[in-house]
């Protein structure tokens, strides 16, 4: 493996409770799952929790 791990990421949004759940990778310490912002236009209130696959 070349240093990166897959992970899946479950995203609620704090500002409407929509709720995302994601495959991502871990490289060097962080996960990057493409994720932008939601639904309703929040880009920064989230509560992100992630799991090793």
């Amino acid at each position: 493996m070349s240093g990166t791990e897959r992970v899946k990421v479950t995203i609620r949004c704090n500002m409407c409770g929509e709720k995302f759940v994601l495959r991502g990778r871990r490289d060097k310490g962080r996960i990057d799952t493409g994720f932008k912002q939601c639904i309703c236009n929040n880009d920064r209130d989230f509560d992100i929790e992630n799991h090793d696959l």
